[in-house]
């Protein structure tokens, strides 16, 4: 692994395609760990969420539980790096979720460029959701996360992954913060959309190398992607 690679971002698809019902990818599991050994996405047809962690992937599925994912699992979109942190924040006392970014916020300065964070932790309350499979035809994301399940999880140890991007990515990724959970056994989690942190870490690392592979599909390739509302929907979707 060469130098250049720590830290650069690979993502597969646009969050845009995602959002006007591309599914389907063309990429494995097996290739996605080819590109980094962290990050976050969703498998074909919506099938639970999506989180890499040390070199594992696993699928987070509507009932709150976490199993890792087979190789040749196909993923619409994901985002991954070979993360290396550079700074260290220790939470000492109760910060919930605006006071953990604000902190985040702080020590990388500028809002214009990259952030891979790590939270590892107690947690006094995480409430996640997880879309639920979808069937051909797929309606837009927005329609399909009404099914979406919500679980809330109290007193619980576990590592809260994911990025913070720029504004100026909406609709090629997700703009602000998107992470996802999984407790300290690795057999629950989901999306993150609250929480609570008692104590722990706080690892990021700030990057500027983004690397975006479209899918080959013919549903990618016939698709008209020009008329979403990629701002509106993004933040409707992601509990933002």
């Amino acid at each position: 692994m060469g130098p250049e690679e720590v830290n650069q971002i690979y993502q597969i698809a646009t969050m845009e395609a995602l959002l006007g019902g591309i599914y389907d990818g063309d990429v494995t599991i097996r290739k996605l760990l080819s590109h980094g050994d962290f990050g976050l996405g969703t498998f074909n047809g919506l099938d639970g969420e999506l989180l890499m962690l040390d070199s594992v992937c696993y699928q987070l599925r509507s009932d709150g539980s976490a199993t890792p994912a087979g190789a040749d699992e196909l993923v619409p979109f994901a985002v991954v790096t070979r993360f290396r942190p550079q700074q260290t924040i220790e939470v000492t006392q109760a910060h919930d979720r605006a006071q953990v970014t604000a902190l985040i916020d702080a020590a990388v300065g500028s809002p214009n460029l990259m952030v891979t964070v790590r939270v590892n932790g107690v947690f006094e309350i995480m409430r996640t959701r997880t879309v639920s499979r979808q069937e051909p035809p797929y309606r837009p994301f927005t329609e399909a996360t009404h099914d979406q399940h919500e679980v809330a999880f109290t007193d619980i140890g576990g590592t809260l992954a994911g990025f913070r991007m720029p504004q100026w990515v909406q609709g090629i990724s997700v703009a602000g913060y998107h992470a996802h959970f999984i407790d300290a056994g690795r057999t629950r989690g989901g999306h993150a959309l609250d929480y609570r942190l008692l104590r722990g870490t706080v690892d990021i690392s700030v990057g500027s190398e983004l690397h975006l592979s479209l899918p080959r599909t013919p549903q990618f390739e016939q698709a008209d992607l020009t008329d979403v509302d990629a701002d509106g929907q993004i933040r409707r979707t992601e509990g933002g």
